[in-house]
C-alpha cells in the first residue's frame, strides 16, 4: 500500500466517510462498512482529496486531455482533481455536464473546457454504472474517445452476476478504472490496527460472501 492510500483511508476514518457498524445498501445487502464521500464537504476536505485523486491518476500513467466530472458528484471532484494537477506542474483542462441542456446564453450541456480528444471521468464510486454511461453518450456525441475512469473507492463486489459494476464498464467500454483505494487495501490497514480486529473480521466475511 502507498502512502496516500494509507493517508487516504486514515482520512477518510477521521471524516466519518468511511464507516463501521450495519448498513443496507441499495442492494438489500447488510454491508459491515459504508463509504459515503459526500461527507468530504469543507475546503479543507476537499484539498486533502484532490491531493489523493492526482496521486492516483498520477500513478496510473493514463494517458488523457481532458477532464470530464458527470453531475453532480463529478463536478467539485473533476474541478479539484485538475487544480490539483496543476500545482504539480500538469495544466489540464476540465468540463462537466448540466442534467438539462440550456437552450439560452451558450446552449448545450458542457460547462468548461469542450470534450475532445481522450476525456478521463472522474466521479467518487461505481454503484450501478448509470452516471458512468450517462458520461459514455456525452463523450461519444461529442466525437471525443473515453480515456479512462477515476473514483476513490473501488468495493470489489459483485452485483446482480459474477462481475462488479466496474468490470461491468471495463468490460462494456474497454477503458481502465482507477481508484484511490480497493476494498483489499481497507481490509490490510484494518488487520494492521489495533482496535479494528471486529470491523476486519466483519469486512473479511462480507467480502468472501460478495466479493469478486
Amino acid at each position: 500500500m502507498h502512502d496516500y492510500q494509507k493517508n487516504f483511508i486514515e482520512f477518510a476514518i477521521r471524516r466519518d466517510v468511511l464507516r463501521f457498524g450495519d448498513f443496507t445498501l441499495k442492494s438489500g445487502r447488510t454491508s459491515p462498512y459504508f463509504f459515503n464521500a459526500g461527507l468530504f464537504n469543507t475546503g479543507e476536505d476537499l484539498l486533502e482529496l484532490s491531493k489523493a485523486y492526482a496521486a492516483a491518476l498520477e500513478r496510473s500513467g493514463l494517458n488523457y486531455d481532458i477532464i470530464f466530472g458527470p453531475a453532480y458528484k463529478g463536478i467539485p471532484l473533476a474541478t479539484v482533481t485538475a487544480m490539483a494537477l496543476a500545482a504539480d506542474g500538469i495544466n489540464k483542462p476540465f468540463a462537466f455536464n448540466r442534467k438539462e441542456k440550456k437552450d439560452h446564453g451558450e446552449g448545450g450541456n458542457i460547462v468548461g473546457a469542450p470534450l475532445q480528444g481522450e476525456v478521463l471521468v472522474v466521479d467518487d464510486v461505481i454503484t450501478a454504472g448509470t452516471a458512468i454511461r450517462e458520461s459514455m453518450d456525452l463523450i461519444h456525441n461529442a466525437g471525443a474517445r473515453p480515456a479512462g475512469v477515476l473514483i476513490a473507492l473501488d468495493r470489489q463486489e459483485r452485483g446482480t452476476g459474477d462481475k462488479s459494476a466496474i468490470q461491468e464498464v471495463q468490460d462494456t467500454f474497454g477503458i481502465p478504472v482507477v481508484s484511490i483505494i480497493k476494498l483489499d487495501q481497507v481490509l490490510d490497514y484494518l488487520n494492521s490496527r489495533p482496535g479494528f480486529e471486529e470491523h476486519a473480521a466483519r469486512v473479511a466475511t462480507y467480502q468472501q460472501a460478495y466479493g469478486i
